[in-house]
């Protein structure tokens, strides 16, 4: 009877021991599984560092050695023009010109004084922002000389990069993490919870794109890094 009592308190002892491991366990297991979700964002306005310049004009009429002439003429005076002004001739290039000849298409009823049109297009590729800012407000001269330089088709916009996103790179990754903790630290003070590791983090990819339509040569670079924080009591 007695060798009975000692094994029954044995056992339930054991019991014990195994529902106390047991629930620790599980304790720890469900402790592992609390995480929270958080984004941090960061932004930076920079300015353009690289712009692309296409000085498009049309040229019309009948004859088409005279029609190459005067585009000759008339490239020469836009040369002389971006020069004076301080750009190098490794940041002009002078593309082919695009010819139609109106009579060509059977389908076309031409009744046009004139047979041709040439589209002519001096492209402007350089770093120095703030010249080319310049000059396009200064273009006027060439019109002054009966070349309009004509706008207004997407393709001959004009467009302005930023290059240089390796070099802020650090910086912006840096902010959106302690953004991201942030937003973690609030929201585990706010379950009375304490943050632990992090579980699983993400960088988002970053974007560049015009601050506003009026002023395409600023830029703003955003990225968003996605962080899974560890939750403890």
């Amino acid at each position: 009877m007695k060798n009975y009592i000692i094994e029954s308190i044995i056992i339930a002892a054991g019991l014990f021991l195994m529902g106390l491991f047991l629930k620790n366990g599980l304790d720890s297991f469900s402790n592992k599984d609390r995480v929270v979700n958080v984004k941090g964002l960061a932004e930076m306005e920079v300015m353009a560092n690289k712009v692309t310049w296409p000085l498009m004009y049309k040229q019309i009429g009948n004859d088409l050695n005279s029609l190459y002439n005067d585009i000759n003429s008339n490239n020469e005076a836009i040369l002389r023009f971006l020069q004076a002004k301080g750009l190098n001739n490794d940041e002009i290039a002078v593309n082919a010109p695009e010819l139609i000849d109106l009579n060509a298409d059977r389908y076309s009823s031409n009744k046009n004084d004139y047979r041709y049109i040439a589209t002519q297009v001096i492209t402007v590729t350089t770093t120095n922002v703030d010249l080319v800012r310049r000059l396009i407000k200064e273009q006027s001269e060439l019109l002054k000389q009966g070349i309009a330089i004509t706008g207004g088709d997407y393709m001959y916009n004009v467009r302005y990069e930023y290059t240089d996103l390796n070099n802020i790179k650090p910086q912006m990754i840096e902010e959106a993490t302690k953004n991201a903790r942030a937003a973690a630290e609030k929201f585990a003070s706010d379950s009375d919870s304490k943050l632990g590791k992090i579980k699983r983090a993400s960088q988002g990819q970053f974007s560049i794109n015009d601050r506003d339509e009026f002023t395409p040569y600023i830029k703003k670079v955003r990225v968003v890094t996605t962080i899974d924080y560890y939750l403890e009591d």
